[in-house]
């Protein structure tokens, strides 16, 4: 499912600009050393995971357009990391939001590049991707919608350098059959606001779309085919607040096309606010693909954060 992530992820940019961190802080003196930062950095792992269970419950539009920010903003973020000596290795990541909102028409892009090699110096990692988003509002219930996406693996070419150069045990010749060198969407449609009140938000919308794959096929004319096809997309958001203490989300996303199949998600999650200090989500995914031998994957999450 982690097209259906990026594709329908596209409308979660954000609008603050990020500088790029050039060294970490210690948690103390002698912490880096002794072991205790690596520590540390889990525990940040761990509490940063908690809140994007939280964020997920975040809608931005959920009660539509008239609170985002006008003009144009955005942020760019880098980072690099080389290391020598007993091994020899290099990792670069730089990724940058734009986003441009004026009156009732809004849109996003966002791009990420990420370059890596291995201890042995062979390069391991060379991903390029791109998301877009729009969106116009004719009125506070009718609204227009775009989104698209390209991914580019760089390291689908290697890999068949090393399956023609007989480098590839059978298990690694097996993984790399139906890899994507190179997949992209482009979808439009529209999009309705069925209830727009202060304790209850839901809106739907659905569109067409085409969808374009170069992926790894031994078949295949220098194992590489590629596909073009129409696909078709639909998506619902719902929220309601009980009271000031609870409220309820369901998102569901369906997506479709003659090679994929059919691809649905559903999150339904309830947020519980006990007190200033204590928040507790709970929430239940579903995550349902035609074209796989066990189609239906279930995933009960509970997330819970106190500070004193």
């Amino acid at each position: 499912m982690r097209a259906i992530a990026v594709l329908f992820g596209a409308t979660a940019l954000a609008a603050s600009f990020t500088l790029p961190a050039f060294a970490q802080s210690e948690i103390a003196t002698g912490a880096d050393v002794t072991g205790v930062s690596r520590v540390d950095d889990r525990i940040d792992d761990i509490q940063e995971a908690v809140q994007d269970d939280f964020d997920r419950s975040v809608d931005r539009d959920r009660f539509g357009p008239g609170d985002r920010r006008q003009g144009l903003f955005g942020g760019v973020s880098m980072t690099y990391a080389g290391s020598s000596g007993n091994n020899d290795s290099q990792k670069f990541a730089l990724a940058g939001r734009v986003s441009y909102n004026q009156g009732p028409f809004a849109q996003s892009v966002g791009i990420g590049i990420e370059f890596g090699e291995d201890t042995d110096g062979k390069k391991d990692k060379e991903e390029v991707y791109a998301i877009y988003d729009a969106q116009y509002y004719f009125n506070d219930q009718f609204y227009a919608f775009a989104l698209g996406r390209i991914n580019q693996d760089g390291m689908v070419d290697e890999d068949l350098s090393d399956l023609n150069a007989g480098l590839l045990d059978a298990q690694e010749i097996s993984e790399l059959e139906g890899r994507k060198k190179r997949d992209a969407f482009l979808g439009f449609g529209p999009g309705y606001r069925i209830i727009n009140t202060q304790d209850t938000a839901w809106r739907v919308q659905a569109g067409v779309g085409v969808r374009y794959t170069k992926a790894v096929d031994y078949t295949a004319t220098n194992n590489l085919r590629s596909d073009t096809e129409t696909a078709y997309i639909a998506s619902s958001r719902f929220y309601h607040r009980f009271n000031e203490m609870v409220f309820l989300t369901n998102d569901t996303d369906y997506l479709t096309s003659d090679e994929a199949g059919d691809a649905i998600t559903n999150e339904l999650g309830v947020n519980f606010k006990m007190s200033d200090a204590l928040a507790t989500r709970v929430s239940y995914t579903t995550a349902y693909e035609e074209n796989r031998e066990i189609r239906t994957d279930n995933t009960l999450g509970v997330s819970l954060v106190y500070g004193f």
